[in-house]
């Protein structure tokens, strides 16, 4: 396991599948603002309204220097199905793999009704246009979450 991910560090380097079908890199972000959020699952109620509070954000993010990016342990072929049917304009990579997920300490051990389990920890990294760790938010509560990262954005220095 990874160690736990800090502010100020250095974000840790990933290559994902995307939805549309071809990969995306952090470097794909080099010089701007990166929301990264990580969910557990395409198109259930919680992930599908934290997706769609981002993407109505969408030209907010994008007027403070920010490019958002979602990432859940589903398949591209699923991103493409929950954006078509949500009409979502966000950027999703797929971490079948759990690697990123591992990497950015949100594969975790998870409880439901006294079971045991892993699975993705719902958390937002804010990574700075210098690449490094500016802000995270562990264990999201999405009602007003979006808003709150955009306040952090814009805060950000340019």
């Amino acid at each position: 396991m990874a160690d736990p991910l800090q502010t100020g560090a250095p974000a840790p380097a990933f290559r994902l599948p995307r939805d549309g079908g071809s990969d995306l890199t952090l470097a794909d972000y080099a010089g701007k603002a990166l929301v990264l959020y990580f969910y557990p699952k395409d198109d259930t109620s919680g992930c599908t309204r934290q997706a769609t509070d981002f993407n109505a954000l969408i030209p907010a993010f994008r007027d403070a220097g920010a490019e958002i990016l979602g990432i859940s342990p589903d398949s591209d072929r699923s991103h493409d199905a929950f954006k078509a049917k949500h009409k979502l304009e966000l950027t999703l990579g797929a971490d079948e793999t759990k690697a990123v997920c591992e990497a950015y300490g949100v594969w975790q051990e998870k409880s439901m009704y006294g079971r045991k389990y892993m699975g993705v920890e719902r958390t937002t990294v804010l990574i700075g246009p210098d690449g490094r760790v500016a802000e995270i938010w562990p264990k999201v509560s999405v009602k007003g979450h979006a808003e709150a990262v955009l306040a952090a954005v814009q805060s950000l220095p340019r």
